[in-house]
């Protein structure tokens, strides 16, 4: 016992010295990982298969094939409320993630098929849908409609309106539920992929209106959470409430894949439905 306990002292002073980044802790087993050895599992903890969160270049990275990926022109938030700050918050989290806001969307091909592809940022204020976010999910499918593309769109947004924006975040869940109803009834597929977190004004608009709902392993899915729910129903909730597995269990989502397999299997979706 002495010499493990030594053993693990060792590690722990070890992990003190080390330079800052080299390991990470993962959330589902608190296991340290060799950061860069996460980097070559896709993000995923070799111990317990813990899906660790990624941004959206590295998500594009591993979807879509290389050099496929086409852009739409960007677009910046307006301050249309003054709200203090406001201007210097977008700056900030431009400048730490790389994106002009926190959807990236664009023209892609998944293993030689077409799509129109948008993924939400968490990293970008917690993926909350302000106006800038609504519009570019609007302009993908609208566009995949007048192309006869499907749409694909990976969400792992925790929030729903800024409220530095108010009202106009507000809207644009009703102007995104609109584009996809255009898109559906022009008999077009959507794919929508739920990550972790996707929670909020994200999921209760167009990510829970795929016609096809798939979720990354141990994803939290919801609108708002477990306490909120709690207090608002005034039920003690079930055990797993608000997981990928538990949305599976009871018929709110399709399958959960692994984020390895994610590539082929929405690219088998896209061929069945062309």
């Amino acid at each position: 016992m002495a010499e493990v306990r030594g053993k693990r002292r060792y590690m722990m002073m070890n992990l003190e010295e080390a330079p800052e980044g080299l390991w990470t802790r993962c959330d589902g087993c608190a296991q340290m990982v060799f950061s860069k050895e996460l980097e070559k599992t896709g993000f995923l903890c070799p111990t317990c298969g813990h899906h660790f969160r990624i941004g959206a270049f590295q998500r594009l990275a591993m979807l879509v094939d290389e050099g496929s990926f086409t852009p739409f022109p960007p677009l910046v938030a307006a301050n249309p409320l003054d709200f203090p700050g406001y201007e210097q918050k977008i700056k900030q989290a431009q400048e730490q993630t790389g994106l002009d806001d926190a959807a990236l969307v664009g023209k892609a091909a998944i293993q030689n098929t077409d799509c129109m592809l948008a993924i939400v940022d968490f990293s970008f204020m917690g993926g909350s849908m302000g106006s800038v976010v609504g519009e570019q999910l609007v302009r993908c499918f609208e566009r995949a409609t007048a192309e006869r593309l499907p749409v694909v769109v990976v969400s792992g947004g925790g929030g729903g309106a800024r409220m530095q924006e108010g009202v106009f975040s507000l809207m644009q869940m009703a102007k995104t539920v609109q584009a996809v109803g255009r898109h559906s009834r022009a008999g077009l597929l959507f794919v929508s992929i739920l990550t972790h977190p996707t929670m909020g004004g994200v999921y209760a608009s167009f990510a829970a209106l795929g016609d096809i709902v798939l979720a990354e392993p141990g994803a939290l899915i919801g609108f708002a959470g477990p306490r909120i729910v709690a207090e608002t129903t005034r039920e003690k909730l079930p055990e797993g409430f608000q997981t990928a597995e538990f949305a599976l269990e009871h018929g709110l989502i399709d399958a959960i894949v692994p984020r390895p397999q994610l590539a082929q299997y929405v690219s088998r979706l896209l061929e069945w439905h062309r």
